[in-house]
């Protein structure tokens, strides 16, 4: 099977994910009529002239390369100011219109991406999440961040901590009123803080590696956000819902994302999904056995130890036991005849979004067990990333 096949196959399901997580709220937009024009909202994360490339990294060379090719086009690149007045029915912007966004606050937007951005005068908006303004190491600090401000860089929220879907849901089983302080804090306080800073108003928001819940959409308003941006990858029209309009994320190991964004040839034409999309969501299966991580759990390390506790397990042949792991086949486990819990330390990052583990074992008298222990888990790409680059 092709990537390519494979990939739309992977966002399917995201979309089927992304329709349980959210409901659209009512539309606070003025009855305006639809002009024909589509836009593509380009996202991209960090920047490197010499580290090998990720999806969450890209290099210098190569978004250079995407920048001049741009204009090469007859693309526009237009101000998050211009793409606002478009989508509320004050302006006309070009058929063919671009807007560039980019994630979390890597100080490789300064250092990188911004003596490009200016040299080009092309517009763009940095998205960022309090916590990690000065946080230090590769993170931006106020200096480089009023410095773009003054030159007319747009700063958006990217919330208060940044939370991984998992955070998510554990406010969410807290209740309906610790769940909505929590969003509040994440949606409203990254807000104040950004202004405040920067002395800048703040008028759109970025969910949080794209993780969009039916909850956040009043409160986009409510905070007087007039955009906030997902991460499903299409175009986007005046009747685009402002609480969820699409990007294409850029990875910089898969070129072909960046070519769908950039085509305005065809609007039916297929659309392929960057491949840190919300990961698809794994049924939480009860497991015979206790395991780690969980049945249908959201992790944040692409290198977890996994791990089956077969205590219960009568007449258990530890010589008989293989775990089988997707990507890796059998996998060298180890079994501890204290504990009789059977691991492995996954030694090679997982590269895709769900991991799916089988472990069989004989009893003593030779008798395979009928039914094998099988479950699966999640990563969280964008979080992986974050906590191995921090």
């Amino acid at each position: 099977m092709s990537r390519t096949i494979l990939i739309l196959s992977f966002f399917l399901s995201c979309q089927l994910f992304s329709q349980e997580e959210s409901t659209p709220t009512d539309d606070i937009r003025a009855p305006i009529e639809e002009d024909g024009v589509r836009v593509s909202v380009l996202g991209y994360h960090d920047f490197s002239p010499t580290k090998p490339e990720t999806e969450m990294l890209i290099s210098t060379t190569k978004f250079r390369k995407q920048m001049e090719r741009l204009k090469e086009m007859g693309i526009t690149v237009i101000s998050m100011d211009q793409f606002i007045a478009w989508k509320q029915g004050k302006a006309t912007i070009p058929d063919k219109s671009v807007v560039i966004t980019i994630d979390d606050g890597w100080k490789s937007v300064h250092t990188e991406a911004y003596p490009i951005l200016k040299k080009l005068k092309y517009p763009f908006t940095v998205y960022l999440y309090k916590n990690y303004v000065d946080g230090g190491g590769k993170a931006l600090t106020t200096p480089m961040i009023r410095d773009m401000v003054k030159n007319g860089v747009t700063i958006g929220s990217h919330s208060v901590s940044h939370p991984f879907p998992i955070t998510f849901r554990k406010f969410r089983d807290k209740g309906e009123n610790a769940y909505d302080k929590f969003l509040r804090i994440e949606m409203g306080e990254s807000k104040r803080y950004l202004e405040s800073r920067f002395k800048t108003k703040v008028k759109t928001y970025t969910y949080p590696g794209g993780y969009l819940a039916k909850e956040m959409l009043p409160l986009v308003h409510e905070f007087n956000y007039d955009a906030a941006f997902t991460i499903e990858p299409k175009k986007v029209t005046r009747l685009t819902p402002n609480d969820q309009i699409p990007r294409y994320m850029i990875l910089g190991n898969y070129d072909k994302i960046f070519e769908f964004a950039t085509s305005f040839s065809d609007p039916n034409a297929p659309i392929i999904p960057a491949e840190n999309t919300p990961p698809v969501e794994v049924p939480a299966e009860p497991t015979d056995h206790p395991v780690l991580p969980e049945s249908g759990a959201v992790i944040n390390s692409r290198l977890p130890k996994i791990s089956a506790d077969l205590s219960k397990v009568e007449n258990l042949d530890p010589e008989s036991l293989e775990m089988h792991v997707a990507g890796f086949a059998t996998v060298p486990a180890t079994f501890d005849p204290e504990t009789k819990v059977f691991s492995w330390q996954v030694n090679r990052r997982l590269r895709h979004p769900r991991c799916d583990v089988r472990v069989t074992w004989a009893d003593t008298d030779g008798n395979p067990t009928p039914k094998p222990l099988r479950w699966s888990f999640q990563i969280d790409r964008e979080a992986a990333y974050l906590l191995e680059d921090d």
